[in-house]
């Protein structure tokens, strides 16, 4: 479903159509072959990023779910940041 939603965003075509152009030297020849090393860089970066994120959260969940006190204390903790910045925006 991620992926899918993914392929369907048209942030990452203006990102490919803005941002990548910049990085592209016409002198080095190929315009196509850089543009296409440097998306394939872009998407293996992004797939590495999110691994990374996908296995950290599956083992605070793990964590997490083992050790009650800290689910209780996490969510006890997150409670009070959240009203802290929503004070703090009230109050701005």
């Amino acid at each position: 479903m991620g992926l899918v939603t993914n392929l369907l965003n048209p942030k990452i075509a203006v990102l490919y159509i803005s941002l990548l152009p910049q990085f592209v030297d016409i002198r080095q020849g190929k315009v196509a072959e850089q543009v296409l090393v440097l998306g394939i860089t872009q998407i293996f970066i992004a797939v590495t990023v999110n691994a990374l994120i996908v296995v950290t959260a599956g083992s605070v969940a793990r964590f997490l779910a083992r050790r009650p006190h800290w689910m209780r204390t996490q969510r006890y903790l997150m409670g009070a940041v959240l009203t802290g910045l929503a004070v703090r925006i009230a109050s701005s």
